[in-house]
């Protein structure tokens, strides 16, 4: 039986035996894999695209392990991670050294960050995760770095929008789409769990301190549809608040305030779980042996009695109070 192979499957496979590094291998395998036609001519196919992606994982683990680690391999922190991506000068660094405290080397010139910097930033009483990465090109993307990229919650394309804006998205959107990601609008939580090529993202258009209101709203007319475009000002400080809050939007989580019984409720380090979460999901965070434990919940919020008796299936809201009784 013919294979049958789709334009989307030879992409793939192309990119396969372009990449750089074994990330961007396993990326194009995983692609392969969701794009190859299923049915008995191509059984075979899948069975091989499996085993090298199994092999793929093992020698980038093997390879991690003997280096001691992987100088692209940023660990997610805080609420969510959100990668900074764009061409050189745009003021990526700018943005992550005015939000958080980040060891960031802000120049002038080019290229002046080498590997991923993550930084915390706070957002009311949590922290997201910014990280500044190496610039990109249509010529050149650092070895290693569509790893940090591909692993975000979030990805934050930064232009300059006084310099030819509508060049640096074009080329960022081009350099993305091409190593298999698709850049999406939608929250995490929206996202198809069977497309691994998506990836909640929006633009953020630096620099607004140089231009004037009419150029931006022309630039929201044209990608209208699209991605949303937070204008910011690393330099000023405007718009920062607003992206803030469309990051926590982007990330889909929520925050829950725990407390014991007789106690006040501890509001110094909230969990933040995935929008959707129950207190079951509450309880595995909190401990994993916690759910065995647990005979019942009390919770506080909007739309509940206070204190209200709960069962483990309960869907929480973003700042509940959870008392878990043992």
């Amino acid at each position: 039986m013919p294979a049958n192979l789709t334009p989307e499957y030879e992409k793939a496979d192309r990119r396969f035996r372009e990449a750089g590094d074994d990330a961007e291998k396993l990326d194009a395998l995983r692609e392969m894999l969701r794009t190859i036609p299923k049915h008995k001519g191509t059984d075979h196919m899948q069975a091989d695209i499996k085993r090298r992606i199994s092999q793929m994982r093992k020698a980038i683990v093997k390879k991690g392990s003997s280096k001691g680690f992987d100088q692209f391999h940023v660990p997610k922190s805080g609420a969510g991670q959100v990668v900074l991506v764009g061409p050189p000068n745009t003021g990526k660094s700018s943005v992550v050294a005015t939000t958080t405290n980040a060891p960031v080397k802000v120049a002038e010139y080019p290229y002046s960050t080498a590997l991923p910097t993550p930084g915390m930033w706070p957002y009311e009483d949590v922290q997201i995760q910014l990280v500044d990465t190496p610039p990109i090109t249509s010529e050149h993307v650092v070895a290693g770095l569509m790893g940090t990229i591909n692993f975000a919650d979030v990805i934050a394309v930064v232009i300059d929008v006084s310099s030819e804006p509508l060049e640096q998205i074009d080329m960022a959107f081009s350099v993305l789409s091409d190593r298999g990601l698709e850049l999406s609008h939608l929250r995490c939580n929206q996202l198809d769990p069977e497309n691994h090529r998506l990836r909640s993202a929006l633009l953020v258009a630096n620099k607004v301190d140089l231009v004037s209101a009419g150029d931006v709203d022309a630039l929201r007319e044209l990608y209208s549809g699209g991605l949303d475009i937070m204008p910011v000002s690393a330099a000023t400080g405007d718009g920062l608040d607003a992206l803030g809050r469309k990051l926590w939007e982007l990330l889909a989580v929520i925050r829950v305030y725990t407390k014991q019984p007789g106690k006040p409720v501890d509001k110094d380090k909230p969990y933040t779980l995935a929008t959707g979460s129950t207190i079951n999901d509450l309880a595995v965070e909190i401990h994993r042996d916690l759910p065995e434990k647990m005979k019942f919940a009390r919770i506080w919020g909007e739309g509940r009695f206070d204190g209200q008796r709960t069962h483990r299936s309960e869907i929480l809201h973003d700042k509940d109070v959870v008392e878990i009784h043992q």
